[in-house]
């Protein structure tokens, strides 16, 4: 009985066309999906990172341009934040 359903598909079972969309097509989608997300939580992880850090150095720049801080300590600060 099994042997009748398959032996007009050439052993695809479904036809060659259902085969090859259920498995070329899948596992290269699969693989764009998955380079994809690598590459956007990369860009998410050092993107946040680097806004944190002008965040900090924007405020300590107006810290030292209202006079709260004078130069010596923005200097070490600024050192501070970038080792």
């Amino acid at each position: 009985m099994m042997y009748g359903l398959y032996n007009g598909y050439n052993g695809w079972g479904v036809g060659s066309m259902m085969g090859w969309f259920g498995g070329g097509i899948m596992m290269i989608a699969f693989w764009i999906l998955l380079i994809v997300l690598i590459v956007w939580l990369v860009r998410e992880i050092s993107g946040r990172n680097s806004k944190a850090e002008s965040k900090v150095f924007d405020i300590l720049k107006e810290r030292y341009a209202k006079g709260e801080i004078d130069k010596k300590e923005f200097e070490e600060k600024k050192k501070d934040l970038n080792s």
